[in-house]
């Protein structure tokens, strides 16, 4: 069986390592007054920060569109038998039922959709994993199971510097966001139940951030391999100080440095930070 691997572009896996590994890819878009962009095909990350710099209102978001994502599956439907397919939480998108629906509307391709339950690179690791299985001859249930063996160990905690365009966005409900702005509170917020929710409620960003790296510590401590990738929404110079100051006690950790691209940008606001991991076996 020759299987194809797709995610949508939440994952924020660079055109060069999407290219190199053959992964597929369907954008979800942001728009600004009536103009609207397609994330990481129509418009980069810098040019999203700095368009949002500079209008006073918030884009909209949208997923793509079931009549798009049929059209790409009947393309890989030409070469492929199967598509593993890897998407954001289904609790803040309806992407991964958009690419159900659609796989039950192509055929002559087996479509095997995934929720994450989360996002960015943490949805990136599940791909990653689905194109090292596929070179390794592994079939679409054989990775599906190896998805759920993840999930039991992947972590995810960010934190915003304003909690506004999360509450504005929906994303976040009214008196989490108003505890957070009155109270200058930095909440560490995860995922659970594929939403999105505080974890801990922290008076500073320098607090804050030691917290998760402390999360993360201790996970590594227990031993055995783990991923790590620290993510960042226009602010590199903090999650390059993050990752420097993990590996100062785990050198040998496997590491990298990702972003929040526009979907999550536009909810999470310029500035966020996030770090998520998880233990490879």
């Amino acid at each position: 069986m020759k299987v194809a691997v797709m995610t949508d572009s939440t994952a924020y896996i660079p055109k060069e390592i999407r290219n190199k590994f053959n992964i597929h890819m369907v954008p979800l878009s942001v728009q600004f007054t009536d103009t609207s962009f397609q994330e990481e095909i129509d418009i980069t990350t810098e040019e999203f920060y700095q368009k949002l710099k500079e209008t006073n209102e918030l884009p909209k978001t949208s997923q793509p569109s079931i009549g798009y994502i049929t059209n790409v599956l009947e393309d890989l439907a030409k070469e492929y038998d199967a598509v593993v397919s890897v998407h954001l939480s289904s609790g803040i998108s309806g992407t991964y039922q958009a690419v159900v629906s659609a796989g039950e509307m192509v055929d002559g391709i087996e479509v095997y959709a995934y929720d994450s339950e989360i996002s960015c690179m943490a949805q990136g690791f599940y791909v990653l994993e689905a194109v090292d299985m596929v070179q390794k001859g592994k079939q679409p249930k054989q990775i599906i199971r190896r998805f759920d063996e993840m999930k039991q160990t992947m972590r995810g905690y960010f934190m915003v510097d304003d909690l506004s365009n999360l509450h504005r966005g929906g994303r976040l409900n009214g008196a989490q966001a108003i505890l957070g702005s009155v109270l200058q509170v930095k909440p560490i917020l995860h995922f659970v139940d594929k939403i999105i929710v505080p974890y801990e409620k922290i008076r500073t960003k320098k607090k804050a951030l030691q917290r998760i790296l402390d999360m993360l510590e201790k996970d590594a401590s227990e031993g055995g391999a783990i991923k790590v990738a620290f993510v960042h929404a226009n602010n590199e110079v903090d999650a390059l100080d993050l990752e420097q100051r993990f590996l100062k006690k785990y050198p040998d950790a496997e590491t990298t440095i990702s972003y929040f691209g526009p979907v999550i940008g536009t909810h999470l606001g310029e500035g966020a930070l996030g770090v998520t991991w998880y233990k490879q076996k």
